[in-house]
């Protein structure tokens, strides 16, 4: 690419952001455990609030959305994600983006710990960046959408992290991974599954804990499904059976297959603020 063209797209880009950002105002690298507990990391046990720049229609405050990135659950970072953040505050929703610790230094178990944690900062704090505590739900992609929906389904888990009620009001899995690693991971059947043992462990019983299409029962949170129509053969049937599970307890949820989309690209297309996700995160937030 010619030097010129490089920098007109540079400056195009960082013009954009710009533009973005204004409606915006993002709180940096706060700490969702105290810094004195035992164990704490400065890289991972922190968030990010993106609150919108104006005064909140209501005394109560903008709808919350806690997002929760992917990665193979052994890589990946807020930091990546400002654009979501951005584009949240924009139209009206508080978003929290939060950092948890990776495979292999801790397992699956103690991710989905982590982002229990960080919700329990959301609900006591958010409200002093003009989030209401009582509206928050919870989003992710990848292995950020089985760790959301753990949050939503895992009452015992939030219990054990400082919410002994579930705060969570809807759930929107954006091409999630791991909503049945149980049944995944007993089959074997892709290429590089092997890797997936890093972050799961070996045990069954483990595999099955950490699956949230287990934990469906009636009064768990609605769910939003957005699933990549060139996706993983191994999400979307996941994310239909789980569908399916939701329908035989009464819970239809809105699930769209999004034509021609493989699984990176729907992240990445949240980019663009009218995208087909965000039109229905706010509706189901009420934003």
């Amino acid at each position: 690419m010619p030097v010129a063209l490089l920098l007109a797209v540079v400056v195009l880009v960082l013009a954009t952001e710009y533009v973005a950002a204004r409606p915006s105002r993002r709180t940096k690298d706060l700490a969702y455990l105290p810094t004195s507990v035992a164990g704490f990391d400065k890289e991972r046990h922190i968030l990010d609030v993106y609150s919108p720049n104006k005064a909140s229609p209501s005394a109560a405050g903008y709808p919350v959305v806690l997002f929760i990135h992917g990665g193979s659950w052994t890589s990946g970072s807020k930091n990546i994600y400002t654009f979501i953040g951005r584009r949240l505050a924009k139209q009206g929703v508080v978003a929290v983006i939060i950092n948890y610790r990776l495979a292999p230094a801790v397992q699956v178990p103690e991710q989905a710990a982590d982002c229990a944690r960080a919700l329990a900062w959301t609900v006591q704090y958010i409200a002093e960046y003009q989030g209401d505590p009582a509206r928050v739900f919870v989003m992710g992609h990848s292995a950020g959408g089985g760790l959301a929906a753990l949050l939503a389904t895992d009452d015992d888990l939030l219990a054990r992290h400082g919410l002994p009620q579930n705060p969570v009001r809807g759930a929107i899995m954006n091409d999630p991974a791991g909503l049945d690693m149980y049944s995944y991971l007993k089959e074997m059947k892709y290429d590089g599954d092997q890797q997936y043992l890093v972050p799961f462990g070996k045990d069954p019983a483990v595999w099955k804990a950490q699956s949230p299409i287990y934990k469906i029962r009636p009064g768990i949170p609605p769910f939003l499904f957005f699933i990549g129509g060139e996706t993983y053969p191994s999400i979307s049937s996941s994310s239909g059976r789980f569908r399916d599970r939701l329908k035989t307890i009464g819970q239809p949820a809105p699930y769209t297959v999004i034509p021609g989309r493989h699984h990176i690209p729907m992240v990445l297309q949240m980019y663009w603020q009218h995208n087909i996700i965000y039109k229905g995160l706010l509706k189901m937030v009420g934003a």
